[in-house]
C-alpha cells in the first residue's frame, strides 16, 4: 500500500513536470527554453506573424505567404520577410522564432539591423528557438528580417511568432496583437475642418489633392471631399487601374446593400459620362459611382461636392471632378439620401489603405486649398483642421501616422513603420491663401 502511494505521487510529479515542459515549448510568451546558444530563455513577448510580417517588395508573394496561421509555404530564398514591432527603450534583447520545418531541415538569415546570423532549423513541431542576443540602437520601429539560406526539405520553416526576451517593460512594445485584417491594412488618418462660424448652410465643399512622385502606392484612397453622408476621392486600385470615387451611405444601417428596404436606398440622379454607378456593402451600405482614370502622381486634382435638401425629407449630393489633364469639370453622379434634409456637415478628408498586402510601405497626400460656400453664396476658407486616426492607432496596435502641414497644405501620411509620429487630436493651421475658386455654377455639367 505504501509502495502504491509513492508510485502514485512519483506519476503525479511527473505528469506535472510535463505539462510545464509543454507549456515551456507553446511559445506562448511565458515558456522558459534551452538551446546550444542559451542556457535558459524567459520570453517576455510574443509577436505575431500573422499581423505584423510582410515579404519585402512583394505583394502577391505576402498574400500566399502569410496569413492568419502565420508565414507558411515558404519556398524560395529569395524572399525576404519582415515582422515589424516599436520599441521605446534600447539596449540589447534576445530574438527567437516559433517555428518548425516539415522535413529536412533548413538553414535561415536572421537579420536585426546590421546584424546577422545564421540558424538551423530541424525541429518538425513547433518550438520556440533562440537566436540570441541583438543590440536595439534607438527607440521606435524595428524590424526582424529573415532569408533562406539552405534547406534539404521542399520548404523552408513555417513561422508562427517571434519571440522577444530581456525587455524591462513589456507595456512600451507596440505591434498588431489581433484584428489582423485591420492592422495590416494600417492605420487611416483625418483632416477634420473648422468651419468658420460666420459661415451658414454649407452647399458647397471644394478641395485639392496633389500626391507626390512615389507616394501613390497600391491599395491608398486619398480621400478629398468627406462630409457626414459620404465621401469623394482618388485611388489606387492596381497597378494599371485607378479610380475618382464618389460614395453616399443610406440612412439604413447594414453592412448588405440587399438588406436596404427600398424607401431607404440611394437614388441615383444622374452620373458622367463612362462613369460606373452600383452599390456598396462591408462598411457600410449605399451608393457607388467611379470613373476609372489614370491620375498621375505630382498632378494636382480638384473636388467640387454640393449638398442641398431636395424634396420627401431627401437630401441631393452631386460630386465634380476637375483633372488639369482636362482641365474642365467634370460630373461623377448625384445621388439622392432618403430620410435626410441637410447641407454639408462635417468637411474633412482621409488617407486609408485597403490592401493588407501593401500596409508596410508609406504613402502621403498633400491636400491643400479647402473652401466652403454657403448659401448665401459667400466663399469662406477653411485653414485649420483636428488630425485624428482610426480604431488601430487609438488603441495603439500601429503608430505609424503622422499630420501636418507642408508648403502652406495640410499632408497626410500613414503605414510604412515610420516612428515619427503626430498625437491624435492634435489641431493643425495652415496659411490663408485669400483667393477663393473661381467656379460658376451655372456652367457646371449637367446631373
Amino acid at each position: 500500500m505504501l509502495h502504491k502511494n509513492r508510485f502514485g505521487f512519483v506519476a503525479v510529479c511527473y505528469f506535472i513536470l510535463s505539462f510545464i515542459t509543454l507549456l515551456g515549448c507553446s511559445g506562448n510568451g511565458s515558456g522558459l527554453i534551452t538551446d546550444g546558444q542559451e542556457t535558459s530563455v524567459l520570453w517576455d513577448v510574443t509577436v505575431p506573424v500573422a499581423g505584423n510580417s510582410w515579404v519585402v517588395g512583394n505583394t502577391s508573394e505576402t498574400e500566399s505567404l502569410i496569413s492568419n496561421a502565420g508565414m507558411v509555404n515558404w519556398s524560395s530564398a529569395e524572399s525576404r520577410i519582415r515582422t515589424h514591432f516599436f520599441m521605446e527603450s534600447t539596449g540589447e534583447i534576445t530574438l527567437g522564432l516559433r517555428a518548425r520545418v516539415n522535413s529536412g531541415e533548413a538553414v535561415i538569415r536572421v537579420t536585426v539591423g546590421e546584424a546577422s546570423r545564421e540558424v538551423t532549423v530541424s525541429n518538425h513541431y513547433f518550438e520556440s528557438i533562440s537566436l540570441g542576443r541583438f543590440a536595439l540602437q534607438q527607440p521606435g520601429y524595428h524590424w526582424v528580417e529573415l532569408q533562406g539560406v539552405q534547406k534539404t526539405g521542399e520548404r523552408f520553416p513555417d513561422v508562427k511568432d517571434i519571440l522577444l526576451s530581456g525587455v524591462a517593460d513589456t507595456s512600451t512594445v507596440t505591434f498588431v496583437r489581433d484584428d489582423f485584417y485591420w492592422g495590416r491594412r494600417g492605420p487611416s488618418v483625418h483632416l477634420n475642418y473648422e468651419v468658420p462660424p460666420q459661415a451658414g448652410d454649407v452647399q458647397w465643399f471644394y478641395n485639392e489633392i496633389t500626391v507626390p512622385e512615389g507616394e501613390d502606392v497600391l491599395g491608398s484612397y486619398f480621400m478629398a471631399n468627406g462630409f457626414a453622408e459620404g465621401y469623394f476621392g482618388m485611388q489606387v486600385n492596381g497597378p494599371t487601374e485607378r479610380r475618382v470615387l464618389f460614395s453616399v451611405w443610406s440612412p439604413y444601417q447594414t453592412d448588405n446593400p440587399n438588406e436596404i428596404p427600398d424607401d431607404y436606398k440611394i437614388i441615383l440622379l444622374g452620373k458622367g459620362e463612362s462613369v460606373n454607378t452600383g452599390e456598396f456593402g462591408n462598411e457600410g451600405s449605399g451608393g457607388q459611382s467611379y470613373l476609372k482614370f489614370m491620375w498621375q502622381a505630382g498632378n494636382t486634382y480638384r473636388f467640387l461636392l454640393k449638398g442641398e435638401p431636395a424634396e420627401n425629407q431627401s437630401t441631393d449630393y452631386t460630386a465634380y471632378f476637375l483633372a488639369p489633364e482636362s482641365g474642365q469639370w467634370q460630373l461623377i453622379a448625384s445621388f439622392r439620401r432618403p430620410h435626410t434634409s441637410t447641407y454639408l456637415k462635417r468637411p474633412h478628408s482621409f488617407l486609408e489603405n485597403f490592401w493588407t498586402t501593401t500596409g508596410d510601405r508609406s504613402r502621403r497626400g498633400l491636400y491643400g486649398n479647402q473652401w466652403i460656400c454657403d448659401t448665401a453664396s459667400q466663399w469662406h476658407e477653411l485653414t485649420q483642421a483636428r488630425f485624428t486616426a482610426d480604431a488601430t492607432a487609438r488603441k495603439g496596435a500601429r503608430l505609424d501616422y503622422l499630420g501636418g502641414v507642408d508648403g502652406g497644405r495640410f499632408f497626410l501620411q500613414n503605414c510604412g513603420f515610420f516612428s515619427d509620429g503626430l498625437p491624435i487630436d492634435s489641431v493643425l493651421m495652415r496659411e490663408a491663401t485669400g483667393s477663393a475658386p473661381e467656379i460658376d455654377f451655372e456652367t457646371l455639367p449637367a446631373e
